[in-house]
């Protein structure tokens, strides 16, 4: 295990104080003499050091708290994902080809043809958002997606909205450095969200299902439901009923 970790210890010595442990006759390594006395357990020791062997973009995959100010991976994939909603943002609406194509590049995967993402649009990587069919998303949405944010079949995004999996720490101390975590975000089927709603780290909404406008989503959502409010919360079940309403609004000329 040595040979194989010593590249990536030495990444960290400016950073960490590391003191070599013997474990199986091979070498891991603990931040101090006390901290090695206390994990001499088999298996807490490899646990230990292999979260300091991680490397930040690892991390965020994992759920981890994680650094995302200090890795050359992230910051440079998220210079590639900018530039391409860059590139998105100035193209003119009429060029639907070209946009297809460069939303195909930016995100994680796209089911099929018939998806829509009206400009501006913004993202942090891309690779992490998957699209179902019939997918569409108004002006202004942002998708903050160091974790998976996944949207099913038929979903509605109206303008404003955003899904962000990235948070940061409740405490000063911790925030203030820079660090953050990321959980996923889960969207089913048949959805339609509403205006200026955003969606919170490691939220589940369920399939056949409305937001209201200007809602804040912290908790999941159920399926068959219209949901409102800040913090969001369930008004009523989506019935057949709802399928005999009509829309029409009687005018009345002046």
């Amino acid at each position: 295990m040595y040979g194989s970790t010593a590249k990536a210890i030495s990444h960290y010595k400016d950073k960490q104080k590391f003191t070599e442990t013997p474990n199986f006759g091979g070498k891991l390594f603990c931040r101090t003499l006390s901290e090695a006395s206390k994990k001499m357990c088999n298996f807490g020791v490899v646990i230990y050091a292999k979260n300091f062997l991680m490397t930040e973009k690892e991390k965020m995959l994992r759920q981890m708290i994680y650094d995302a100010n200090n890795d050359t991976d992230l910051i440079e994939e998220r210079k590639v994902a900018k530039d391409l909603c860059y590139t998105f943002n100035q193209l003119r609406p009429s060029d639907t080809a070209e946009q297809q194509q460069l939303m195909r590049r930016l995100l994680g995967k796209t089911a099929g043809d018939s998806f829509c993402i009206v400009a501006p649009f913004w993202c942090d990587y891309g690779y992490n958002i998957e699209i179902g069919e019939n997918f569409f998303a108004n002006h202004n949405t942002v998708i903050l997606d160091g974790a998976k944010v996944k949207f099913g079949n038929n979903v509605f995004v109206a303008p404003n909205c955003g899904f962000h999996t990235a948070g940061h720490p409740i405490d000063a101390e911790r925030r203030n450095q820079g660090l953050e975590y990321a959980y996923p975000i889960i969207v089913g089927d048949n959805v339609w969200i509403g205006a200026g709603v955003q969606v919170m780290p490691g939220v589940t909404i369920g399939s056949n299902v409305v937001i209201g406008g200007g809602s804040v989503v912290v908790k999941d959502i159920p399926s068959n439901v219209v949901a409102v409010g800040n913090p969001c919360r369930v008004v009523r079940q989506i019935t057949d009923e709802d399928k005999l309403k009509s829309w029409d609004r009687t005018y009345v000329e002046k």
